[in-house]
């Protein structure tokens, strides 16, 4: 299927984005294309973060594996939050990993580590969830509405469509995403129904309040590819549940 005018223009913004950091020497790896930017000033986003009042209310957070957010998934188990996040590609039945810090057997900071969690940290399914008060996202860009684009893939928008259909986010859930200055764009990025706005934008330099950012009420079956819904076993499971209701 050839792209739409609309994926045109959010791979047009991902570019821009991946060159500005390239050119300033501002991310980690070799290559940033086609990945969340592991940007320089992590630690310090993930440090501005943690002195909010939305991160110190919280008790249950749920982070994306990028290495970006590997500050912010330490530092919540350090403070003794309970942290899920989502098995790659969500390519199981139980598809998040459940990081309880009084059950660690490494240090937090180890434990956080996308890697470190698939052999210590045990899976659970959508329903086993507790109610969430923070939710991080990573992202290629942002704008200061709150609209965002990650790399492509989708996955951090079925993430929070199944969870939000399975009453786990609220209005009081905080939606978060931190990343480097130059990730913060003033180019209109187009969103459709399923895409995830953010309440709040943190950088290493500056915290960003969006206004109304757009909150999916759960999942948008006509904007899901069939190889998508396929490979997913939770929308599996959820199609068949829906087909049986009727």
């Amino acid at each position: 299927m050839a792209p739409s005018s609309r994926d045109r223009a959010k791979q047009a913004v991902r570019t821009q984005v991946w060159d500005a950091l390239t050119v300033a020497d501002a991310v980690h790896d070799a290559s940033v294309h086609g990945r969340i930017p592991n940007f320089k000033g992590a630690e310090e986003a993930a440090a501005r973060l943690a002195k909010l009042p939305a991160w110190q209310r919280a008790s249950i957070v749920k982070a994306v594996p990028d290495k970006a957010q590997l500050p912010v998934r330490a530092r919540a188990l350090e403070e003794g939050k309970t942290v899920y996040m989502a098995v790659p590609k969500l390519a199981t039945i139980k598809p998040f990993y459940l990081l309880d810090p009084a059950a660690l057997t490494v240090p937090p900071a180890e434990a956080a580590s996308s890697r470190t969690a698939a052999t210590i940290a045990p899976t659970v399914e959508v329903d086993a969830l507790r109610p969430l008060d923070l939710i991080v996202l990573g992202s290629v860009a942002v704008n200061r509405d709150g609209a965002r684009v990650g790399k492509g893939a989708g996955y951090s928008d079925i993430e929070f469509a199944l969870l939000t259909e399975a009453g786990l986010v609220g209005p009081d859930t905080v939606i978060v995403t931190t990343v480097h200055d130059l990730q913060v764009t003033d180019t209109p990025i187009p969103t459709i129904a399923h895409d995830v706005g953010v309440d709040l934008i943190v950088t290493p330099d500056e915290t960003i309040v969006c206004p109304n950012p757009h909150r999916p009420a759960g999942l948008h079956w006509s904007d899901l590819p069939a190889d998508k819904i396929a490979a997913i076993p939770a929308l599996r499971a959820r199609r068949a549940d829906d087909s049986w209701r009727g």
